[in-house]
């Protein structure tokens, strides 16, 4: 007997049962069930976007997930990003580690990739494999138009989505057929837009959002293309404003991502900053201009040995000098929070790590 508990909270092979309410829904029904199963869906960003989608589709029955973010959890995450605790903000844990240890309890079975790493030019290549989804949970356009190279370049779907304040945008972009992101925006928006810290955001914003994307991913994996809706959305919750626009004619035959000689500009390396504010906070994020990151415990003793205080996990090192926190990956990524003065925090992380 408890061997038949065990294998039916290990195996989805009890699926009839588990997604039965799922499998009603006609459109879906139990082909289109199994479609779901044998789908690969990618979650860039495990913030608020992020943490929902992954669950609701976690839920759904996706086969295999990939979750991919830079941060770590803090306690202004909680009001809004659902999969996170307490004690992960006390203790600082990277977003991918304590999304996938939640997600497990969920669905013990379930096939999940987790990445604490930055979304570039050369770790998307790698990360798009073998995917037949992408989910856009990010908090900034860099990303984004990265999301949409790789898309045009793979022939991958993907869904965009952006929420602050009460205010939420999605669009359904499928290669070939759409315009892409890169028709609609042609440049990457300059920085000063409104971010959830600098103009808050509502939860029932972010749902809303989700709502939406994870909805019109549920039409993709389960094969059902001809349900999706091939118009932008927007959505203004506290004033009452709901807006579809219809977006077919914004495609451009010049278009470099997704135009009849794509260059995908996106992708080319020289394109991305390696250092960057980050949006809506006090923080520059640094990436290493090397393959070589720095080894922690080494950095610990060095560290020690200057006497100054710190935090540590398997994953980063976190310190304060004077008002500056600097927090330092594996991959060799450092946030100094405290500043968005790029010469400021390029001074610090080469004082304190080279």
């Amino acid at each position: 007997m408890a061997d038949k508990i065990t294998n039916m909270k290990n195996s989805d092979s009890a699926a009839n049962d588990r997604y039965s309410r799922q499998i009603l829904f006609s459109p879906i029904g139990k082909a289109g069930q199994e479609e779901i199963a044998r789908k690969h869906v990618l979650i860039i960003g495990v913030g608020a976007l992020g943490t929902s989608n992954a669950e609701i589709l976690l839920r759904s029955g996706v086969g295999e997930m990939t979750i991919v973010d830079r941060d770590y959890i803090e306690f202004s995450n909680l009001q809004r990003q659902q999969l996170f605790t307490e004690q992960n903000a006390i203790d600082r844990t990277p977003k991918t580690v304590a999304a996938k240890e939640r997600l497990l309890k969920i669905r013990s079975s379930a096939t999940i990739h987790a990445h604490i790493m930055d979304v570039n030019p050369e770790t998307i290549d790698s990360l798009t494999e073998n995917v037949d989804l992408i989910i856009d949970a990010t908090d900034n356009f860099e990303t984004r138009m990265i999301i949409n190279d790789i898309s045009q370049k793979k022939g991958i779907p993907w869904i965009y989505g952006a929420c602050v304040a009460s205010y939420g945008i999605s669009m359904t972009i499928i290669p070939g057929e759409t315009p892409c992101l890169h028709c609609l925006m042609e440049t990457v928006p300059s920085a000063g837009a409104a971010t959830c810290d600098t103009a808050g955001i509502i939860a029932p914003a972010v749902q809303m959002t989700v709502a939406h994307q994870s909805a019109e991913a549920l039409k993709i994996l389960s094969g059902n293309l001809n349900a999706l809706r091939r118009k932008l959305i927007s959505f203004d919750l506290w004033n009452n404003e709901y807006a579809q626009v219809g977006v077919s004619k914004a495609r451009k035959e010049d278009c470099p991502s997704c135009g009849s000689h794509p260059s995908y500009p996106f992708l080319q390396w020289e394109n991305q900053t390696k250092t960057a504010v980050l949006c809506g906070r006090n923080t520059v994020q640094i990436r290493p201009g090397t393959n070589h990151p720095p080894n922690l415990e080494n950095f610990k003793e060095q560290i020690e040995r200057l006497g100054i205080p710190y935090e540590a996990n398997p994953f980063l090192i976190s310190f304060t000098v004077d008002s500056f926190r600097i927090v330092l990956f594996k991959d060799g990524r450092a946030l100094i929070h405290g500043t968005k003065d790029i010469s400021k925090a390029k001074t610090l992380y080469h004082r304190f790590i080279g």
